[in-house]
């Protein structure tokens, strides 16, 4: 399969080296990056340790029959990275929406029109961006991607590449609990510059409960509802990793974070249906603050 990696920073690397192997994949990426790997071949460490050499560049100039784009991208940057590619989909072509957040597809299918199909998926690997060139492999998961015909080809491809990838029947709700999980871990762990293991700290159950209270509240005003523990699952899956959260690596990195879709989402969806959401709207607002601190250090 034809598959192009927009976006390829860390998450976006370990997929398209992972799929280089058996498939005709390039990475677009930054400019540090893109010289790296066209140098050097992109260094995965950590849980795996390879050099793989991958085609990479700073732009799509052509997309081939039943291409795959795998959209890696932070959500903001989305309708920038499919608009300069927009002219180039085909009615044969799916963009697949690898991002954190909620409603990521939607961005996607604006930027498009009704050009290809777009699939939302979600990610469950975990990995760092090191430097130009390389990426640290830091955790194994697996991949889910929505119900569509053409869903069990990607399947099967990514699959075969050891990404796991499963259709699920109901992605909606599989968004939501990721975004649930995501809105205590990122902006939590960030804020107190910790690995994500961090966030298994007893001390910090507190905050934890009220942060997941409130986003299953608007999950459930958008017909979404649980019946799992999510402090229990939480505390149980991150408490031995050693990963650091994409929004503590933005904000090292000096980028923006996408806390807008995450907490700020909720905090804005919850507005929509009359509820009020304190504590995510104060972690969004401490998040955008660091942002902002930051950028004016950097500026002097």
């Amino acid at each position: 399969m034809e598959i192009i990696v927009l976006g390829a920073g860390a998450i976006g690397s370990l997929y398209g080296a992972k799929l280089a192997a058996g498939n005709d994949v390039t990475l677009i990426g930054r400019a540090a990056h893109v010289a790296a790997i066209k140098s050097h071949g992109l260094r995965v460490e950590g849980i795996e340790s390879q050099i793989v050499r991958v085609p990479a560049d700073l732009a799509v100039d052509h997309i081939g029959a039943e291409a795959l784009v795998i959209l890696t991208t932070k959500v903001p940057d989305s309708a920038a990275a499919l608009g300069s590619i927009a002219s180039l989909i085909r009615e044969d072509t799916t963009i697949l929406c690898l991002q954190n957040g909620i409603r990521s597809e939607r961005i996607a299918r604006a930027a498009l029109g009704d050009r290809g199909a777009v699939l939302r998926g979600i990610t469950q690997f975990g990995a760092i961006f090191k430097s130009p060139g390389v990426i640290q492999f830091m955790a194994r998961g697996y991949t889910l991607i929505e119900r569509h015909e053409r869903s069990v080809r990607i399947a099967s491809v990514l699959s075969a590449a050891g990404l796991d990838c499963r259709i699920s029947p109901d992605i909606s709700a599989d968004v939501w609990h990721k975004l649930v999980i995501n809105c205590v871990v990122n902006p939590i762990t960030a804020i107190l510059g910790c690995e994500v293991g961090g966030i298994a700290n007893p001390q910090l159950d507190p905050m934890k409960r009220l942060v997941i209270d409130e986003c299953v509240a608007v999950a459930a005003a958008e017909g979404v509802t649980f019946d799992n523990e999510f402090m229990r699952e939480i505390d149980d899956r991150f408490r031995p990793s050693h990963n650091i959260a994409s929004m503590l690596q933005d904000l090292r990195r000096g980028r923006p974070t996408e806390i807008d879709y995450m907490n700020g989402a909720v905090v804005a969806i919850a507005v929509q249906h009359g509820i009020s959401c304190p504590v995510n709207a104060a972690l969004t607002t401490i998040i955008k603050a660091m942002e902002a601190s930051d950028a004016a250090l950097r500026s002097n």
